[in-house]
């Protein structure tokens, strides 16, 4: 530093301040100061300024690394939002939901100093693991479905209220009966897709149609379902699905051109997730919109923020109106 201060003929302290409270200092003055250190070479000792203020800069982010879309997604959200905020992330993946795995893992970032943990929890599984770390650093859960603590945050999308807002969109075009096909049991998203199917034909007073368990979240799930369902959409007895996540529905859909039965023509679909070329689907599909740039903003405030525990905010998805429903 005393080497940049000297090249840019600014103090030390000058140069303290361009690092560490840049918009205090006057713009040609910190230009001044930042061209010193692209000719020196200067970088900052990241170990050296931890020691000093206790904080490394860095956030761990436990994921399952799953191929599905959700988890993809929100892992990207996450690492953007911390960056953001001026924190790198190290990413550990977590494959399997065995408790002593996710320790392991936890474990490492503790060792390592992290300023706190995002733990992407799909799975109640890994969730449960989590909380056990959370007396001991500050721990972000982002789950929808699972119940905070009072050393932990929970994050996540509304998955109760996106099922309603699909369920609800095929009853306002008059279908009346309506089958679910779930992912699987042990995700909270699943889950959630579940309860707010039913709760939303109760509210109506219609009969709950078919609901068919899915052992994935593929497409190749998803045929197997419809291939389930086909005999019960052409005998009537099914006018419409709700899918629980697009890659199923898509499945749904191709099972069901194989049995000779039109979207929408014969059943209704909605999907959830708005995967990149639902749009361009034949016909363009309607589903649940997940936002997962404001969960990812919302883990990382909560995290930093105010929270401590016993707090749980879930955000609103957006039904997407298309063609096949």
């Amino acid at each position: 530093m005393v080497d940049v201060a000297e090249q840019a003929r600014v103090s030390h302290q000058t140069v303290s301040r361009v690092l560490n409270t840049p918009d205090a200092v006057r713009p040609a003055t910190r230009e001044k100061v930042e061209r010193a250190m692209r000719e020196l070479g200067y970088r900052r000792n990241a170990t050296a300024r931890a020691l000093k203020t206790r904080r490394t800069g860095l956030i761990g982010v436990i994921t399952p690394g799953h191929s599905a879309f959700g988890p993809n997604r929100m892992t990207l959200a996450v690492e953007e939002a911390a960056r953001e905020h001026g924190f790198a992330t190290a990413l550990s993946v977590v494959r399997d939901s065995r408790p002593e795995t996710v320790e392991s893992s936890l474990e490492f970032f503790l060792d390592h100093g992290v300023d706190g943990i995002v733990v992407l929890a799909p799975i109640i599984a890994v969730a449960e693991a989590a909380r056990q770390i959370a007396e001991t650093r500050s721990v972000v859960l982002v789950a929808s479905g699972a119940e905070p603590t009072a050393s932990l945050d929970v994050v996540g999308i509304d998955q109760v209220r996106g099922a309603r807002e699909a369920v609800r969109h095929l009853l306002d075009a008059g279908r009346r009966r309506i089958a679910h096909a779930a992912g699987p049991g042990e995700w909270y998203d699943a889950r959630g897709r579940v309860q707010g199917w039913r709760q939303t034909l109760s509210a109506a007073g219609v009969a709950e149609g078919p609901l068919l368990h899915c052992a994935g979240w593929t497409a190749d799930d998803g045929y197997a379902a419809g291939a389930e369902l086909a005999p019960q959409v052409a005998s009537g007895a099914v006018d419409a699905v709700f899918a629980a996540n697009d890659y199923i529905a898509l499945g749904m859909m191709h099972a069901f051109a194989d049995h000779g039965l039109g979207v929408p023509e014969d059943v209704a679909m909605v999907g959830f997730d708005d995967v990149d070329g639902a749009a361009h689907l034949s016909p363009p599909l309607t589903t649940v919109r997940q936002p997962f740039e404001a969960v990812g903003r919302a883990a990382i405030a909560e995290l930093f923020g105010a929270g401590g525990g016993e707090h749980t905010m879930l955000i609103a998805p957006t039904l997407i109106r298309r063609a096949t429903a």
